[in-house]
């Protein structure tokens, strides 16, 4: 079979952006003259996709709901060097995507972060609430999973073909960037951070982030992906804490007796010994929880060294 790959490959998922989309696909085939740009029509109800087509995008749709649906779409149907991935609501520069190609193609970068945060979003951003959740998940993540990356929610990343193709998209909606970064950090990947400039939406065009049904959908994918990526440090908070209850409701019970010889409430000393039981399980469930997850990086490894052998046979050929 014949893989047509492209060099670079602007991906741009879209819902309801007929009034910015055309200036995007412009904006890009002017800063990236070589790139194909693709626009993936999420259940438009206006004329967006007739526009992007209009300004010289191939257009394509994906009829499940969710930024996260968009985006498995384009990562399973495109084939590319690079990618460079922007929102279609004109709040990003184009003039910044030369040099993620460049970190990508020529500094071995697997994601770019396009870091609005270092400039100018607190300001342009006119939603109080987006600027305190943008602080909270990335200071989380950067604690949690011991990284420096400046901006976990920005929807401008450029990534290579290793990237795109070992990511097992899991989320449906705009909670993808938190585990397209978490992905990028637990498996070792080279994140290079560009810093750009961010302007808001102009007037009349309306953000699709419900900030606090989405915000809570964030908080909840850095919970379950802490769990499934780092188990042990997990689970072993878990049995700590479990420990913790035990010890400090048993001490009562413990002085008591020592006094009397008497166990007064032996219903406490019942419970705490179940606790105390959960908190032992919960430690060696981390252990093995930990081996698997080992194991897994492993195999991850090996599908990567064999992935980049097929790339680099694909880049011969072409």
């Amino acid at each position: 079979m014949v893989i047509i790959m492209d060099k670079i490959a602007v991906l741009i998922p879209c819902y309801n952006e007929a009034q910015t989309i055309t200036k995007v696909v412009r904006d890009a085939a002017r800063a990236l003259p070589d790139a194909v740009i693709y626009v993936y029509n999420n259940n438009s109800t206006d004329n967006t996709a007739a526009l992007a087509a209009a300004a010289g995008a191939v257009v394509r749709n994906e009829y499940m709901q969710g930024k996260g649906n968009v985006i498995r779409r384009m990562f399973r149907e495109i084939d590319a060097q690079c990618y460079i991935m922007v929102d279609g609501d004109d709040t990003y520069p184009m003039e910044a995507a030369p040099e993620m190609v460049e970190k990508v193609l020529h500094h071995n970068a697997d994601m770019v972060v396009g870091d609005r945060l270092s400039s100018t979003y607190f300001t342009e951003n006119k939603r109080p609430f987006h600027n305190l959740g943008n602080s909270m998940v990335r200071a989380s993540i950067n604690r949690l999973f011991h990284c420096r990356v400046r901006d976990i929610m920005t929807g401008y990343r450029a990534f290579s073909y290793e990237f795109v193709k070992t990511f097992p998209v899991l989320s449906h909606g705009f909670e993808i960037e938190t585990e397209m970064t978490i992905h990028a950090v637990y498996n070792k990947m080279q994140i290079e951070n560009v810093v750009v400039s961010y302007r808001d939406r102009p007037e009349g065009s309306a953000s699709k982030l419900n900030t606090f049904a989405d915000g809570f959908r964030v908080l909840k994918t850095i919970f379950n992906l802490y769990r499934g990526y780092r188990p042990l440090q997990f689970f072993n908070g878990v049995a700590l804490l479990l420990a913790a209850i035990s010890v400090i409701f048993l001490i009562p019970v413990l002085t008591g007796y020592l006094s009397t010889g008497l166990v007064a409430r032996f219903p406490t000393l019942f419970v705490c010994g179940f606790v105390m039981l959960a908190a032992v399980q919960s430690f060696f469930a981390g252990l093995i929880l930990s081996n698997m997850e080992r194991n897994n990086r492993r195999q991850f490894e090996l599908h990567r060294c064999e992935l980049s052998r097929l790339y680099r046979q694909e880049l011969e050929k072409h």
